[in-house]
């Protein structure tokens, strides 16, 4: 079993930044990815960003490539989402997720995701 916790969200004005952080529980991510998601209320969940644990490499999608950073620390076991110049479209509901098996091709695809954290809400007012 795996207990993911994000905090870091709040209430922030355009072009402003925020880092989003997800704590997990279990020491057995060595084969695992990390996945950033974020959900509107009525909406699909949206892949943001993805992080393999082991070897570090990281995948955005292409409305956040340029503006986000994913990240990890292995002796906290956590990783992290520092958002930059954030937009009114950033407004969502960030969740994180890991799979623990390492498959870029379905990292986008939050069904093959088990474990969840609770989410974390990012308000960006324009």
């Amino acid at each position: 079993q795996v207990q993911l916790v994000e905090s870091g969200g709040g209430l922030v004005q355009a072009g402003d930044s925020l880092r989003l952080s997800c704590t997990a529980s279990a020491r057995t991510l060595s084969n695992a990815m990390i996945t950033w998601f974020r959900q509107l209320p009525g909406s699909e969940r949206e892949f943001v960003a993805c992080i393999m644990w082991a070897a570090g490499n990281t995948y955005y999608s292409d409305s956040t490539k340029d503006r986000f950073i994913i990240s990890r620390d292995v002796v906290q076991n956590t990783v992290y989402l520092q958002m930059n110049k954030l937009k009114p479209e950033d407004t969502a509901a960030y969740y994180c997720a890991t799979h623990l098996g390492v498959n870029v091709r379905i990292m986008k695809n939050p069904s093959m995701y088990r474990y969840w954290g609770h989410g974390t809400q990012v308000t960006v007012a324009s």
